[in-house]
């Protein structure tokens, strides 16, 4: 009986990014990675037969971007014909009396899951994974769309006295904790407060936390500033020693995908790619804390290269307000907002706080509506019979939404929002093609989360503007390709495979228990280079650049937005309001109208999810055996994704451990 054996490199991390791929390994059976990316673009109000790029130039307020950081280069400002203005500072508006009688009589009548108490503390805790997805009240996580909305619904909402943020270990991205930290900033202007509370401190913890008015830690708080580290895990020498050889093709120097299985070192071309954007990171970091605390970033490096792990020192500094237990942070909150009794303080959680409509709060928006659609995770063309509820992006169920979207005339402009290091690149153009003609029937932008490369690129490029965070990562043009010669492998478990074929090249994919022929190679070799072409051209076509222009930000590179900016791949940097802003100008909705944003991906929830989720807690099921299962069946064909990279503080050995449990699986194999 044949043995399936599954090598599993560092699983996908939304946490800083770039993600490691499931390969799968048969008898029968080798993988294909490649990537590919995509394009289109939009001319005002005029449908066309092949969309027009307009650039459009704008950056959202942010204090990680000097003022020279935020400019185009030369290059880009060339092809540079209108200029879309930066997304609108965030202002309380006083609603009218009309308005706000309307509000009281809702709250009177709410349904009790949406009923607050006057006088409440919104009480979010932030940890874990992000996702940039809605959640239903059966999922389990935290949905950035409804900690966002939740701030803002939070600024408006008279029974809400304040905010008491719990700020622990994340594991999302850079983009992400951007969008929360703005809109902290942004509800700091209502006038109520927000308190953080940060048991664990790290360097992403903190870039968060000290956006808050206070911020307070236990006087036995983790504390590790220590820096950032990016790394990179390689399987050539695990894979020899079992009898497994890679034949991978690789076009593109910065490329790395497929590294882990070719190399047993990094290479100097992604050595340099991973310096520029570990630079960025790190250079971003310094510049928010050092203008968080009006000081020069020269004295905050020096405070990290100190070595910082005793919470005392971050009071010393005035890094934190006080050391006080969570208790005792509640007990000055009681006296902050007049709570008198014995009980204990009035609060409501993000859980039934997301449960509160904006209507109930009068923030609806007005008569003209623009769609959000949301693509997250990794890509596969059709559903498979493993794949768990909300499980990334599946083609044929987007196309659907987007096609619905394009045949609805209520819908004055769309924005897409992608949080995707890519998948099957067959999907990816599928998509790629459904969103063009979107984009021929009405305003389309592309908003950008913590990733989107290779096919989350692809899918970016379809729309005429595309809008990043300066630390999304994005780009990755270029292609890997690969198989597996596993002929030592079966010599060493005494397994023989023969193949009958008709045809020079029959066996090109079939045969996985003989090393290549020449000719088979450079066949090999010529199918890559043509998909790399593809991709390389394309991409051209769509950012309105010449090949030998394109050629230079591509060969695999993977982009921080600030860089991709720069370099013509976005046209924007900024969040989600940024989008907006710009979506409006394109469909001539006045920017002080308020409109409808409707979410088009909003989840409902099914029998099936239902009884995942309940199942899920009962049981306690594993997540990563779930991701293992719904990776064999997904990964087939051609893959345009980025491959396994992580972004870590230093100390978090995750990757390590995945490494070590990867070896004592596959010495158990052959016990």
């Amino acid at each position: 009986m044949a043995r399936l054996l599954v090598l599993r490199a560092a699983p996908y991390r939304h946490s800083s990014h770039l993600c490691a791929a499931t390969f799968v390994l048969s008898p029968s059976q080798h993988r294909h990675f490649a990537s590919f990316p995509s394009p289109p673009h939009f001319a005002a109000r005029r449908i066309l037969p092949s969309p027009l790029r307009v650039p459009i130039r704008a950056v959202e307020s942010s204090p990680g971007l000097t003022k020279e950081e935020q400019e185009p280069s030369p290059a880009a400002s060339e092809a540079q014909e209108q200029l879309a203005p930066a997304a609108p500072a965030f202002e309380v508006e006083e609603l009218g009396w009309g308005t706000q009688l309307a509000v009281k009589l809702r709250m009177l009548m709410a349904l009790p899951w949406q009923r607050v108490r006057k006088g409440s503390v919104l009480n979010m805790k932030l940890r874990g994974e992000i996702s940039d997805e809605l959640k239903t009240r059966f999922s389990s996580g935290l949905s950035l769309p409804q900690i966002c909305e939740n701030f803002v619904k939070a600024a408006y909402d008279p029974r809400i006295s304040g905010i008491y943020l719990h700020i622990e270990p994340l594991r999302c991205g850079w983009a992400k904790v951007d969008e929360i930290r703005r809109h902290i900033v942004d509800f700091k202007k209502s006038g109520k407060f927000v308190v953080g509370y940060m048991p664990v401190c790290g360097e992403k913890e903190y870039y968060l936390a000290c956006a808050c008015g206070e911020l307070y830690a236990p006087p036995s708080a983790y504390v590790a500033l220590f820096g950032l580290t990016v790394g990179q895990t390689f399987l050539r020498g695990v894979l020899e020693k079992v009898g497994i050889e890679p034949e991978i093709q690789r076009i593109g120097k910065y490329k790395s995908a497929g590294d882990q299985l070719a190399r047993k070192s990094m290479s100097n071309e992604v050595r340099e790619m991973l310096a520029t954007l570990l630079d960025n990171i790190y250079g971003n970091w310094l510049e928010t804390i050092s203008s968080t605390h009006g000081k020069k970033k020269e004295e905050i490096e020096g405070f990290i290269n100190s070595g910082v792990y005793q919470v005392a020192r971050l009071k010393e500094e005035g890094w934190i307000t006080d050391l006080l237990y969570d208790d005792e942070v509640m007990t000055l909150l009681k006296e902050r907002v007049g709570q008198k009794d014995k009980k204990s303080l009035r609060m409501v959680d993000y859980s039934k706080y997301s449960r509160v409509s904006k209507q109930t709060l009068g923030l609806q928006g007005g008569g003209e509506q623009i769609a959000i659609i949301r693509a997250s995770g990794s890509i596969t063309r059709t559903r498979s019979p493993l794949s768990a509820p909300g499980s990334g992006i599946i083609a044929e169920q987007l196309i659907e939404k987007i096609r619905t979207v394009r045949e609805s005339e209520k819908y004055k402009a769309v924005i897409l929002r992608i949080d995707s290091p890519g998948g099957d690149a067959l999907a990816s153009d599928l998509m790629w093609r459904e969103i063009r003609l979107l984009a021929n029937s009405k305003p389309v932008v592309a908003s950008m989360s913590d990733v989107a490369a290779s096919g989350g690129y692809y899918m970016a490029m379809a729309a005429p503007v595309i809008v990043a965070e300066k630390l999304t990562l994005t780009g990755s043009i270029g292609v890997v390709t690969g198989k597996f010669c596993l002929q030592k492998l079966y010599e060493r478990i005494d397994f023989n495979k023969e193949i009958l074929s008709k045809g020079r090249y029959a066996e090109l994919n079939a045969a996985d228990q003989r090393p290549l022929r020449p000719d088979e190679a450079e066949l090999f070799e010529k199918s890559a280079q043509n998909a790399y072409a593809l991709f390389r051209d394309k991409a051209a076509m769509s950012r309105s650049m010449s090949v030998d222009q394109m050629e230079t930000v591509a060969q695999g590179r993977v982009w921080s937005g600030h860089d991709a900016f720069s370099r013509g791949l976005v046209d924007s940097v900024g969040g989600l309001s940024q989008a907006l802003a710009i979506a409006k100008q394109k469909a001539n909705i006045p920017k002080d109208k308020k409109i409808q944003l409707v979410e088009v991906s909003k989840p409902s929830p099914s029998l099936p999810e239902i009884l995942s989720g309940i199942g899920g807690s009962l049981l306690g099921v594993d997540r990563a055996v779930k991701g293992v299962l719904q990776d064999m069946t997904a990964l087939s064909g051609v893959q345009a994704r980025m491959d396994g990279i992580l972004f870590e503080n230093l100390g978090d050995m995750s990757g390590e451990n995945q490494l070590l449990l990867l070896v004592k699986d596959i010495m158990n194999y052959f016990d």
